[in-house]
């Protein structure tokens, strides 16, 4: 943790919260906010939007697993669950909701900066992976689209495949657009037309 972070810290006893938050600010000036309890978990995360969050329960229920679902704050930050004993159910169930690192034999302060540090280096490296695989997902799609304005091109005006390229492709420079919407708009027109 080399920067200053913005941390939430879900920690029901008191006196673990405070070990908590003096190790974190020992680790550096980091802002820190202990919740006690985890009624409205993922409105109280949401408004504060922080860095990262640490929950530190003995044994996860699934109440606060399904908080955190409801939550979009899994996807957008990195979140570490600690727990005293799990069962294979609850770990899978934390992981699926987006938990970052999931730590069984609870929280202890002398092991949170290296597990800190991993789950935002998951986080990221799970959230570029998403994002390759959502830019992967739309580059498909925009080419079944392609494919299909070339079919009907070729089609309509009886030209061989490389033409009916050319002829979207020339199109999409002259009028500054991008290939895809070229070819969804003749996809689109074909479609009204028949």
């Amino acid at each position: 943790m080399q920067t200053p972070l913005s941390i939430v810290v879900v920690e029901p006893d008191p006196a673990r919260a405070v070990a908590i938050t003096e190790a974190l600010r020992n680790e550096g000036p980091h802002e820190v906010l202990v919740v006690s309890d985890d009624a409205h978990l993922a409105r109280r995360i949401q408004e504060r939007n922080p860095d990262i969050v640490l929950i530190d329960v003995a044994s996860p229920s699934r109440d606060v697993l399904e908080e955190m679902a409801l939550m979009s704050g899994p996807l957008e930050r990195p979140v570490a669950m600690f727990v005293d004993h799990s069962n294979a159910g609850l770990a899978k169930a934390a992981i699926s909701v987006g938990v970052s690192a999931y730590v069984v034999d609870g929280l202890r302060p002398e092991r949170l900066t290296p597990i800190i540090d991993a789950a935002i280096a998951r986080f990221h490296m799970f959230h570029q992976m998403r994002a390759e695989l959502a830019a992967t997902k739309q580059a498909l799609e925009e080419r079944k689209v392609i494919d299909r304005a070339k079919g009907i091109l070729m089609k309509a005006r009886g030209l061989e495949e490389a033409e009916a390229y050319g002829m979207m492709r020339k199109t999409a420079m002259s009028q500054g657009r991008r290939l895809a919407d070229v070819a969804e708009a003749i996809v689109t027109t074909a479609g009204l037309l028949s």
